[in-house]
């Protein structure tokens, strides 16, 4: 018995829809470059044209839209969904009050050490394909929960599985074995952790706060990994007032995340023209601990530039949903729908250092989403509500029913 497999089309025509957003200001109306009535072909996995629908040229497969709207891809900049365990209690018990601290990040080391490579694998796939259902084409993958030599390079290499945005995170918190020695452990994530780690990894990371490294140790790690030829990033600002925005706009980090504390300093070094640190903000996390949200109204106001992400992990924010980040970044952050969505998409890509994705130009990857809805705006008019139609990943229709 033989089988076959339906070929992709070499190119792709979707037609009839209602608004495009193109984050190309050259190609639509503003910052987002919509398109009303518009058209897009798609050649080989790459965004060939947009344009009025009328004027779309010939393609070997046509989707029509019926007046609904297409995005980008999500891009989501911030996961950690390499882990085993969960910590509903905790999540429970915060809801009763207790305050969220970074020390419950070892309760997920201890099971994620205790799994198998097939379970983390298995269970990282799943919420993947969740993240794809609901219009999330990229997903940077974090180690973090192993803090070991052997299960952090095992978490890299489980998330080079599933994505090339992959980013060691030895530095989360410091285990329970060296609590005792934090300066050891440091000298381990800068030394033979590094070492296995750095070949399956694009980016490092650190956890600046109270609780996790002090900025002398935030800095000796950022500093090691870009001798590994590793781009950085930082968790900073999280849980209060520090050192994390100013250390990541110094060493040129990529991106900032979190920020829900920040100083007039903070956010001037965010904005100055000669920074490209992004400030990635991750309103489910402060909507899952009951902190207060970053202000992203002074952000974009100052002129610095702001992506969003989910966070999702098992502690602070376990959900894949960057519609349910666009609603609380409009509803609770004060962003409009326009920033939110651009912030989700462009914003991402900037984070990641990406010139191909988050935005549909021509010649881009042809990561879109069509919208169950007539406008994007739908994604904070109607929050909960899924509207994800069908989601296409380098022109391959990966989710939905189209």
């Amino acid at each position: 018995m033989t089988t076959t497999s339906t070929p992709v089309p070499r190119s792709l025509l979707v037609d009839r829809i209602g608004v495009l957003v193109t984050n190309d200001p050259g190609a639509g109306e503003g910052r987002l470059g919509r398109i009303l009535d518009a058209a897009l072909v798609v050649e080989e996995g790459r965004v060939a044209w947009t344009g009025p629908a009328g004027r779309a040229p010939a393609a070997d497969a046509r989707v029509d839209a019926a007046g609904r709207c297409v995005v980008p891809g999500f891009v989501d900049s911030h996961s950690h969904i390499v882990f085993a365990g969960d910590r509903g209690a905790e999540f429970a018990a915060r809801m009763e009050g207790r305050a969220y601290e970074a020390g419950g990040i070892r309760s997920t080391v201890a099971a994620t050490r205790a799994a198998s490579d097939d379970a983390l694998l298995a269970r990282a796939t799943e919420l993947l394909g969740e993240a794809r259902a609901q219009g999330t084409t990229t997903l940077e993958i974090k180690s973090g929960y192993g803090l070991t030599v052997a299960d952090e390079e095992r978490a890299l290499r489980v998330a080079a599985r599933l994505t090339e945005e992959v980013t060691f995170l030895g530095a989360h918190v410091v285990p329970q074995e060296y609590a005792a020695d934090p300066a050891g452990y440091v000298d381990l994530v800068t030394g033979p952790m590094l070492r296995a780690c750095a070949p399956h990894a694009r980016w490092i990371d650190v956890f600046c706060e109270r609780g996790a490294f002090d900025e002398e140790a935030a800095r000796r790690v950022l500093t090691a990994g870009r001798e590994h030829g590793l781009l950085a990033r930082v968790h900073g600002n999280q849980l209060g007032p520090g050192p994390g925005v100013g250390l990541a706009v110094e060493l040129g980090a990529a991106s900032v995340d979190h920020c829900t504390y920040l100083d007039g300093a903070d956010i001037a070094a965010l904005a100055d023209p000669a920074s490209s640190t992004v400030a990635t903000l991750l309103p489910g996390v402060d909507f899952s601990t009951r902190a207060p949200y970053p202000d992203a109204r002074a952000l974009l106001d100052a002129g610095a530039t702001v992506a969003l992400a989910t966070d999702c992990n098992p502690g602070s924010c376990f959900s894949t949903s960057m519609a349910l980040c666009i609603a609380l970044a409009v509803r609770e952050m004060r962003m409009t729908p326009d920033e939110a969505l651009w912030a989700a998409t462009e914003g991402g890509a900037r984070a990641l250092r990406r010139d191909d994705i988050g935005h549909l130009r021509v010649g881009a990857r042809a990561d879109l989403v069509l919208l169950e809805a007539p406008d994007p705006l739908y994604l904070a008019y109607r929050p909960g509500v899924p509207q994800v139609a069908a989601v296409w990943k380098d022109g391959e229709r990966v989710a939905g029913r189209a």
